[in-house]
């Protein structure tokens, strides 16, 4: 059996549930963590007196025993069914409670394997340890500074010359694309000081590649744009590309270090073909490139989860 944990209406993980009932494969659920609050979402119990079990969005209550692959996709959502509740505290209990419950039945009862581990996932996330790593790898990474300081902002624009920025870890609501500093001498001191972000500096170049890695399977677009963010506006040519082996074995040696089973992967190429490690997103999105690259990526997925299935 696999189970994807996710929010309600999960375009992706919708979407592979429906590949794999086409395909004749129905131990396939899906576990809404934003739905926990205001029914019977998950029981457990430390001396074994019932099975631990966790309610589906379908409505069927899955004893952890029986599920032999999650799919850890969106786990940090606020419960819907008090999103818009008066009270602030009580919203608040009730998201942390809710969480952590949900989150310690798992860790406690779950044995089967994991796309991928939660510590490792969310450790991953942080793009100052992926930075490190794939630096460690062998990719060129850019110059980054993360900081508060204006002045140190300004210093390093002297050094690098063009300056981007990008939040750190990003949150709920509109897309934060990576932007242009083009003069960090014209912000106000406060704009700085208000949040740490990530500084870095400009890779010229229009080819980007998204790089999706399912296990140990591969598969990129090129997508050419003159945008500083190649997600802006995808009305451009996309294509596939395929992955030199000195690249694909620098993917793997990061995502082993990372230890995730799965990475969404940002790559830019210089106008000299080198490329370029930008960031990889553990639960990136990838669906969207399936009509533009021709390439069928909720089969691949599918199959990435079906071949966990099949492991002791």
């Amino acid at each position: 059996m696999i189970l994807t944990v996710s929010v309600k209406d999960d375009l992706h993980a919708r979407v592979v549930q429906h590949t794999a009932f086409c395909r004749g494969y129905r131990d396939f659920h899906i576990a809404e963590c934003d739905q926990i609050s205001g029914r019977h979402s998950l029981s457990w119990s430390s001396h074994g007196d019932a099975p631990d079990t966790i309610l589906t969005g379908e409505g069927y209550s899955v004893p952890l025993s029986d599920v032999s692959v999650v799919w850890w996709r969106r786990t940090m959502a606020r419960q819907q069914a008090w999103e818009n509740a008066v009270d602030d505290h009580q919203r608040r209990v009730v998201n942390t409670e809710s969480r952590g419950a949900f989150n310690g039945i798992f860790a406690a009862s779950y044995k089967g394997q994991w796309i991928s581990l939660p510590e490792a996932t969310s450790r991953a996330a942080d793009k100052i340890y992926q930075l490190t790593v794939a630096r460690q790898a062998g990719f060129r990474v850019p110059r980054t500074l993360v900081s508060q300081s204006r002045a140190d902002v300004i210093e390093f624009a002297r050094q690098v010359g063009r300056v981007i920025v990008k939040p750190m870890v990003g949150v709920p609501g509109p897309m934060m694309f990576t932007e242009y500093v083009d003069d960090p001498a014209n912000i106000p001191e406060e704009s700085f000081t208000a949040c740490p972000a990530m500084y870095q500096e400009y890779i010229p170049g229009r080819r980007h590649v998204r790089l999706n890695c399912f296990g140990d399977k591969m598969y990129a677009a090129l997508i050419e744009t003159d945008n500083l963010d190649s997600r802006a506006d995808l009305r451009v040519p996309i294509s596939k590309w395929v992955v030199p082996e000195d690249v694909a074995r620098q993917v793997v040696a990061v995502l082993r270090k990372l230890e995730l089973r799965m990475g969404i992967i940002d790559i830019k190429l210089t106008p000299q073909g080198e490329p370029v490690w930008l960031e990889v997103n553990p639960q990136g999105q990838f669906l969207f490139l399936q009509p533009l690259m021709g390439e069928p990526l909720a089969d691949h997925f599918l199959d990435f989860l079906l071949s966990c299935d099949r492991e002791e």
